[in-house]
């Protein structure tokens, strides 16, 4: 066995839209990954591991410079990522690695690169502000609908399946060129796909994985509209699903189709794994497998995030470095912000700038001594709510709190569907103070809501402005004279994600 460095290289696999529920690891058993089912049992499962946003770009740019996204103004899908927010590329290479990004980071803005030294493919969403919220008038979303369960399934070919194989042909060939080249510095690099997210599509090669199995339905099945918290119903009317039963097999199709495209990412782990090893540079890469998000996939009847419920809120984290770490499950809760300052503990100890939302969590591998009762801290201040709305969890207890409504208070441990809300429980009381007293260390409401407010405003005049004359571009290695095949607000969301070619029964 090779001796590694004390400084690895790091081959960070990003998912999008991947609930911890649909893998092995995490007790899952219908889903084939069995290359994502070796990472775990070779390596670190973090147990409890969470996203700190329910949505794409903003979970991301957390993620990234290791603070809750309120605190850099990551509001939305559609707010810039400030140039001036160091993130993890920035700390490694200035700590010596070599930082390179194929794949989705959903970046907003004229800085297209955040720290990486090298982009391999463009990103697959809008760099602009098309997307941008507004609280005062809600108004028709161009947003995802029933179509994702009703049209789901087979495929031969989708735009997503496009790109995807686009962002893994480039990472594959970026591992070839490490190898082979003589820059001996460590090598930082992130392969980020848009796999499972929806539409619910497939290659027939991973949907005929599942033959012959029966596909599990969801385990809280459609709830009529009263039984549902006031988010919750904003978030299904935005969809046209609110009160909307779909016809049970077009939920197993969806769903089969959701974990075939889980197969085809481990397909891609695969062959990942298998490159460093063909390079001879197995023994000393960190390999880090999570996702930006979950997805409800049918549970209670609601699809996609936005929501801190357990599906859309729970994340697979596997770190997978036998020559570093031994095999283990890690039960201390941990969150996407915790990757920037690990990243940094792998790079020699990289001091912060600024203080940080993160912890090394590299602390807790095999380690004797877990704190079950770790705060996570989550946030969801997009489109659908009127206010800002607060997510934690201790322990046993999730708290979910907004100006705007009720507050919800789950005990996970004897109620792991979260069906009973126990915020008004005289037992519990003392539990919820201490939550509210969390809430105001950690946010300023008024503040934040005003800011939000401000943002959005701002953004909303750049989109009218914007649309006389020639928009700005700032699509990552645009040429000018060349259509880009991925969604750029041209035309409705679903109009794009549905360009795909069926399966010929």
């Amino acid at each position: 066995m090779t001796t590694p460095s004390s400084v690895p290289n790091i081959l960070f696999v990003q998912t999008d839209q991947l609930t911890a529920f649909a893998l092995s690891a995490y007790g899952n058993t219908y889903s084939k990954t069995p290359h994502l089912d070796q990472l775990a049992s070779n390596g670190v499962v973090f147990d409890t591991a969470y996203c700190n946003f329910p949505l794409c770009a903003p979970s991301r740019y957390s993620m990234a410079s290791g603070r809750l996204a309120s605190r850099i103004g990551a509001y939305d899908n559609a707010v810039e990522f400030p140039a001036t927010i160091p993130t993890y590329a920035h700390y490694l290479r200035a700590a010596g690695y070599q930082t390179c990004l194929s794949g989705k980071m959903h970046f907003v803005g004229p800085d297209q690169l955040h720290g990486f030294e090298q982009r391999l493919t463009p990103d697959i969403y809008p760099a602009d502000f098309s997307w941008a919220p507004n609280w005062v008038d809600e108004g028709q979303r161009d947003t995802s609908d029933t179509t994702g369960v009703t049209t789901s399934g087979r495929c031969r070919d989708s735009v997503q399946l496009q790109y995807d194989n686009l962002v893994q042909s480039q990472a594959l060939a970026r591992l070839d060129e490490i190898a082979a080249s003589g820059d001996k510095r460590p090598f930082f690099l992130q392969v980020s796909f848009t796999h499972p997210h929806d539409p619910y599509l497939c290659l027939e090669k991973h949907w005929d994985l599942y033959n012959g199995l029966d596909v599990p339905m969801p385990q809280v099945g459609v709830m009529p509209a009263d039984r549902h918290d006031i988010h919750s119903r904003r978030i299904l009317a935005q969809h046209s699903m609110l009160d909307f039963k779909f016809d049970p097999a077009d939920v197993e199709r969806a769903r089969r189709a959701y974990y075939g495209s889980v197969s085809y990412i481990d397909d891609c782990v695969g062959d990942l794994v298998a490159s460093l090893e063909k390079n001879a540079l197995l023994d000393n890469t960190v390999i880090v497998f999570t996702s930006d998000h979950g997805e409800m996939l049918g549970e209670r009847g609601m699809w996609f995030k936005k929501t801190f419920f357990e599906h859309a809120l729970r994340i697979p984290l596997l770190v997978s470095c036998p020559q570093r770490y031994s095999a283990c499950r890690v039960s201390t809760p941990v969150s996407l912000i915790d990757l920037l300052p690990t990243f940094m503990a792998w790079a020699g100890g990289v001091n912060e700038v600024e203080p940080l939302d993160g912890q090394d969590i590299s602390l807790f591998i095999n380690n004797p001594v877990q704190d079950e009762n770790r705060l996570i801290c989550a946030e969801y201040l997009s489109e659908t709510t009127p206010a800002p709305i607060y997510m934690l969890k201790r322990g046993r207890y999730k708290f979910i709190s907004s100006i705007a409504d009720p507050d919800l208070l789950f005990d996970l441990q004897t109620d792991p569907d979260e069906l009973i809300n126990r915020a008004d429980d005289p037992a519990l009381a003392e539990v919820v103070r201490e939550f509210k007293r969390d809430i105001t260390r950690n946010w300023d409401n008024d503040t934040l809501t005003r800011d939000i407010l401000l943002s959005q405003k701002r953004r909303l005049l750049l989109n009218r402005a914007s649309r006389n004359g020639t928009q700005p571009g700032w699509d990552y290695d645009k040429e000018s004279d060349t259509d880009i095949p991925w969604y750029r607000g041209v035309q409705g969301y679903n109009q794009w994600a549905y360009n795909y070619v069926p399966v010929d029964d």
